[in-house]
């Protein structure tokens, strides 16, 4: 007989519930109406059981559909009654078959209603088995049999190829852990061996995200004696409390759990209050503090002669242990300035003395100077806002430490965090192999997205055109450039030398305005052949600005300049004056917002005029935590990863700096956004920087990113979580690592907020003067070539690929996943109308008799008091969302692989949403796919002619297309209008209610009459070719 197996290894930080500080828990365990119960450990909040509970599994292919109900309680002897501590919910469907494939799971303890006071965590370790397997180690061959038709039930639904091959479903509470061990050199060594076990399935517990927690079942260690407000290290390093409850609940058939938000607790200032907090958390409190060695090398003077030639090339050399930091050499400089400053983690210090040598360098080997010494212990601690350390001379001594005749050296050493203004032009003791010239691409930096507005050119007529040939009438048309921007008009339709178009063209144009637009008038001779009849050039800073719905700019004549006459200035005066004009209408229009981003997830919504600007409503704060388990990028090079930030909100871009060869970076940088928009997103993503080593060609590679929307945030709520980094790839859906961030949306102004819900998304010009679809999609693409462009030719640059990554640039280009993604989004929608439907077919075929005779219950005292039936409707609206309360998200939306058809995409339509346009494929591919367009467009077709028949024939009603239906109608309604007339409203509506609530013994299962007489109406599909 299969049996089921819940191990109760131990818990940790438990709510205290004795009325002395602690509690004396024991675990419950429920599964198929079987209760069983571990021993009591008295006085305990970090308890250890390490027992086995064993229950009968009734029937194998019932399990994925059961429950496993976990209780801790707090055994309260005195009252004879226990008290709860928390509760856990686990689906069989996240069993495992053997006791080898389970691993332990730390579980956060959820609550049981509103007003629980829960906290802490319990390991688990739950497994399947056949009799006699409990204690022992045997073969679990017949249970993994008896699961199979299940298992393949379940993979067909996850999977839309049924020729794919199936594969055993992972336990939801695993996490495919492709960096198991922590030590980074350990992955250098065993990175061919683990080649090698690559089949070999890596799992790591999905909670324990810290580096100390093990697969163990051993108790964890009691906390420290510390002060209260001190919190033990949970997110990337050190085990501690609980995630948030929601990522452990009830495990469903949903996407995988290692694509899900992990809740983290990270020992974070905003989070410890302020007793014991120290300065810098009022400015770094989204962040862990990291602690630096600064040693700012400012300059030297008197320096000895080392060369036999007088002259001295000196350089400084800062070494603390194995990290050694060198300035750029100046030649021949006895008085040389450096004013370089180096930053040493003091994690990594392995060392109580820091030493600043100077050197002079040379051909062959560098010659010594002078240096000076300094004791780590008694380095100076700088807090800001405190002002920086005064640097001061400190005399030159030899390599036995006697000071030498002449030479001294300005130095300041303190040790500081990462708030100290010297941090982010710091030489970083990561980057002790990176050159000066690539050491400008790791320092973090902020940018700004250039301003942009739309420019509008109405083209309306021209005047006494001179054409090349005058023997026949022009065809022309105008074309508009503005910088990398070019759009032509129609041909007028009146082929003559004064012709007319009237047709408006839009742009981007982005400040200081220092473009040109150039305006041609050309004559379409032949099929690809344009001739110039006249040119103008026009400064767009000379163009007037238009701000919101103001009276359009009056119209003006520009004269036209010919093209060869308009380059020598002495011919121009010999010819003739050129009289031909363009009657043009240009303005910016600093009343829309230039969107360079999509308005799914659109980070800014203000218009381009400051004047039109509303004040900010709050203040949005990110803490760039750490990342961790990121996939080596550079392996081909023997090399990790070289990770940075990026981040985007608003027209506000972040940088952070470049940690190189790890593959988990611990950045702890903290940036704050001006929010004017509740209904925003912000946007995070994570490269690889691939320009260390100064390769200009090369292309950052993506790591992955996270959207952020900032409406689904509580205000003034600290969210830390650990967020998936998930890429598409033409070879599938892959996770490179996770994100771990602090996130804080403040507000500043209740009211502007809540008003804000009430306003139009846009700005006013948007609605009262709209742009086109196709020219916003035009547009939108030009903004981004415009601030991509921007960015790139900042130092450091923000690369294009990185800058197009960020803005989703590919977003509008079709992809059958994303097609299909958005189908089962809108069948999503209709289920819930199918659910309504659903459950008002079983009211009228009384499946239950008690709620069907409350419906006619209510149904009658709504018709006899029709005055009720709003108050109604809105009081149950009120109710339902106040029980969703209860079930509201508890962790950031992000991106789902199983809404947007990532996990089991066939390979054939990913290289189709991979392809270049215009198509760079093979003839064939490109014939298949376009077969396989027809047949899904086949079945589109048909969905939209069944509708268009049912409109079709409800417009036939009264139409006479079928005279003998329309009289039956005309004359049914004329009886139905006798009959309401003297009927009161309430006795037909009752009749009519009761008809249509009628019990089954009175329904036959033919279709009604109305539903025969409507099918039988005439459509215009016979009409169609």
């Amino acid at each position: 007989m299969a049996k089921l197996v819940v191990e109760v290894l131990d818990a940790s930080d438990l709510m205290p519930k004795d009325g002395h500080g602690s509690a004396s828990p024991f675990v419950e365990v429920q599964f198929d109406e079987q209760h069983q119960r571990t021993s009591t450990k008295p006085k305990d909040l970090n308890p250890s059981w390490n027992e086995k509970l064993v229950f009968n599994i009734k029937n194998p292919r019932d399990l994925p559909n059961q429950t496993i109900e976990v209780f801790v309680y707090n055994d309260n002897k005195q009252g004879h009654h226990k008290n709860f501590l928390g509760r856990v919910r686990i689906s069989g469907m996240s069993v495992p078959f053997s006791d080898h494939e389970a691993v332990v799971q730390r579980y956060p303890l959820d609550k049981r209603g509103i007003f629980s006071h829960v906290k802490g965590d319990i390991a688990l370790k739950i497994y399947s088995s056949v009799h006699g397997g409990v204690d022992g180690v045997q073969s679990f061959e017949p249970l993994e049999q008896v699961f199979q038709q299940h298992l393949d039930a379940v993979d067909s639904h996850y999977n839309h190829h049924p020729n794919k091959p199936t594969e055993t479903a992972p336990a939801p509470l695993q996490e495919i852990n492709p960096n198991k061990f922590d030590d980074e050199h350990y992955y250098k060594r065993s990175h061919e061996k683990n080649k090698k076990k690559k089949k070999e399935k890596e799992v790591r517990t999905f909670y324990s995200v810290g580096s100390t927690a093990s697969a163990g079942g051993g108790p964890p260690p009691p906390p420290a004696e510390k002060p209260v407000f001190v919190e033990t290290r949970s997110d990337f390093a050190k085990s501690g409390a609980a995630p948030a409850a929601t990522v452990m609940q009830m495990q469903f058939p949903g996407q995988k759990p290692e694509y899900g938000v992990v809740e983290t607790r990270p020992p974070l200032a905003a989070r410890m209050g302020y007793w014991g907090r120290d300065k810098t958390a009022s400015t770094y409190d989204l962040v862990e503090q990291m602690n630096f060695l600064y040693v700012h090398v400012v300059k030297a003077k008197d320096l000895p002669v080392m060369d036999i030639s007088g002259s001295l090339d000196p350089y400084v050399e800062v070494k603390v242990g194995n990290y050694k930091g060198v300035t750029k050499h100046l030649e021949k400089n006895q008085n040389p300035v450096w004013n370089s400053v180096f930053a040493f983690s003091k994690e990594r210090l392995q060392t109580n003395l820091v030493e600043v040598t100077v050197k002079d360098k040379d051909i062959g080997k560098d010659d010594f100077v002078g240096k000076v010494l300094f004791d780590i212990a008694e380095v100076p601690q700088r807090v800001p806002p405190d002002s920086p350390l005064a640097p001061q001379w400190y005399k030159l001594v030899d390599k036995k430490g006697e000071k030498i005749n002449q030479g001294e050296i300005m130095l300041a050493v303190w040790m500081g965090t990462q708030a100290d203004e010297a941090f982010p032009e710091a030489w970083h003791s990561d980057a002790h192999s990176v050159s000066q010239q690539s050491l400008a691409n790791t320092r973090s930096k902020v940018y700004f997205s250039p301003k942009l507005y739309y420019l509008r050119a109405h083209m309306i007529a021209a005047q006494d055109l001179v054409p090349s040939d005058k023997g026949r009438q022009p065809d022309t048309f105008v074309r508009v450039q503005l910088g990398h921007q070019m759009r032509v008009t129609r041909p007028s339709p009146m082929k003559h030398i004064n012709p007319e178009w009237n047709e408006e063209l839009m742009f981007v144009a982005s400040e200081p305005f220092d473009e040109y637009i150039i305006i041609s008038v050309e004559d379409r001779i032949g099929p690809g052949k344009d001739e110039v009849i006249g040119r103008i050039i026009i400064p767009v800073r000379e163009v007037p600005q238009r701000i919101e719905t103001a009276k359009l700019p009056d119209a003006r004549w520009f004269p036209l300049q010919k093209p060869s006459v308009a380059e020598e200035e002495g011919e121009k005066k010999k010819e003739l004056k050129f009289a031909s004009r363009i009657l043009l209408r240009l303005c910016i229009d600093s009343g829309y917002h230039v969107l360079d981003e999509s308005t799914h997830f659109s980070s800014d919504l203000q218009p381009s005029s400051k004047h039109l600007r509303k004040p900010s409503i709050g203040l949005l704060e990110v803490g760039i935590l750490s990342a961790r388990n990121l996939l080596p990028m550079k392996s081909k090079d023997g090399k990790m990863t070289d990770a940075y930030c990026v981040a985007k909100y608003g027209n506000k871009w972040v940088r952070t700096r470049t940690l190189l060869d790890t593959l988990h970076p611990r950045w702890n940088e903290q940036y704050t956004w001006e929010v004017y928009d509740p209904c925003t997103v912000i946007t995070i993503g994570v490269f690889d920087n691939c320009h260390i080593n100064g390769k200009d060609d090369a292309r950052d590679q993506r790591i992955g990113k996270v959207r952020i929307r900032l409406s689904t945030l509580e205000t003034d709520r600290i969210y830390t979580h650990s967020y998936p980094l998930l890429v598409l790839t033409p070879s599938g859906l892959k996770k490179h690592g996770e994100l771990h961030l602090a996130i804080r949306f403040s507000c500043t102004a209740w009211v502007n907020m809540v008003a804000q819900y009430g306003k139009p998304l846009l700005p006013k010009m948007h609605y009262v003067q709209p742009i086109s679809v196709r020219h916003i999609d035009w547009l939108r693409h030009q903004a981004m070539q415009i601030v991509a462009a921007k960015l790139s030719r900042a130092e450091p640059p923000l690369r294009r690929e990185i800058v197009e990554y960020m803005l989703d640039v590919d977003y509008h280009m079709w992809s059958l996943r994303r097609s299909k993604a958005n189908f089962f989004r809108i069948m999503s929608l209709l289920s819930g109308i199918s659910y309504v439907c659903r459950w008002f077919d079983g009211i009228c075929y009384w499946k239950n008799p008690l709620t069907t005779i409350l419906v006619h219950v209510l149904f009658l005292i709504l018709v006899c008091y029709p005055e009720l039936i709003l108050p109604t409707i809105f009081l149950y609206l009120f109710v339902i969302g106040l029980w969703n309360y209860r079930f509201r998200p508890r962790v950031p939306p992000h991106m789902d692989a199983r809404l947007s058809q990532a996990e089991n995409t066939h390979p054939d339509e990913l290289d189709e949403e991979f392809d270049t346009f215009p198509t760079s494929r093979p003839t064939d591919i490109v014939r298949m796919r376009y077969d396989r367009l027809r047949s899904v467009a086949g079945r589109v077709q048909t969905v939209i002619g069944d509708l268009a028949t049912q409109g079709e024939r409800a417009l036939s009603i009264l139409s006479w297309r079928d005279p003998r239906a329309t009289a039956i109608f005309i004359i049914f309604s004329l009886i139905w209008a006798v009959f309401l007339y003297v009927t009161p409203f309430q006795v037909v509506a009752v009749l009519i209610g009761l008809y249509i609530l009628r019990h089954p013994r009175f329904r036959s299962k033919m279709p009604s009459v109305p539903v025969n007489f409507f099918k039988r109406l005439p459509a215009r599909t016979d009409s169609l070719l």
